[in-house]
């Protein structure tokens, strides 16, 4: 497994995958710089580093996993190289399990990626505006916990957009179930039924009410783990890709 997995991070590394990996953060860090400039008053840390993990989970980070699980799928794809990767003297279920684990790894360098960009996009700012100095503590603890809870509420739909991306060679599968996950759980953000829309898991995670939290966090966690398990056995009995 651990070959298989160094392999895969090694295809990833010649894609696209680095790209992405700092370009979604990127432009929330961009956007943050931008709207605190447009400030006339200092505003909380809250308010910013909030404000940016909002945005990660409200559209970013289920966008990012429908373009990162569609590039990863299309590596095997695109060159036809799943029967010849099938035939090695491997456990099947590795090949694909190695697909999930570099998926979710990028996935926390992604998230680490915007607790560090939006700070340093205030920090830049502070530098052009200093009167605009954010106010309160920078409360590094909490902003980090949210974004892990929002990384593991994510469990769910990752596992969901890789077994449709892996399943099917075409990518638009995967891009219409992703672009439309996200679109149901932006109209349908304060709908009691939201909190079991696996696209809008990790905005839960941002919920004032505490069982909104803790469903969207066990359902998107225990239920992505439960699909993860399917998906391996489902794929691995496949003979046909």
């Amino acid at each position: 497994m651990h070959r298989v997995l160094i392999v895969e991070l090694r295809k990833l590394n010649r894609s696209l995958a680095a790209a992405l990996a700092i370009a979604a953060p990127g432009l929330i860090a961009v956007f943050t710089f931008f709207n605190m400039l447009r400030g006339k008053a200092p505003q909380p840390w809250d308010i910013w580093m909030v404000g940016a993990t909002g945005i990660w989970a409200f559209f970013m980070l289920p966008m990012s996993v429908t373009a990162l699980t569609a590039l990863v799928a299309h590596m095997e794809h695109g060159p036809r190289t799943w029967d010849h990767l099938r035939a090695l003297p491997l456990p099947r279920w590795t090949l694909y399990a190695a697909k999930a684990l570099s998926v979710f790894l990028v996935l926390a360098l992604m998230s680490v990626g915007v607790f560090v960009l939006s700070w340093a996009a205030v920090k830049l700012a502070v530098v052009l505006k200093p009167e605009l100095a954010p106010t309160g503590v920078f409360d590094a603890s909490t902003y980090l916990t949210t974004l892990g809870r929002m990384y593991l509420a994510a469990t769910l739909v990752v596992v969901i957009q890789l077994w449709i991306s892996l399943r099917w060679s075409s990518f638009v599968p995967g891009l219409v179930v992703g672009i439309g996950g996200t679109f149901f759980a932006v109209v349908a953000t304060s709908a009691r039924v939201g909190v079991f829309l696996p696209w809008q898991m990790p905005v839960n995670m941002l919920a004032t009410e505490g069982w909104r939290m803790q469903t969207a966090l066990g359902l998107g966690l225990g239920g992505g783990l439960v699909l993860l398990v399917l998906m391996l056995w489902h794929l691995s009995r496949r003979e046909v890709l």
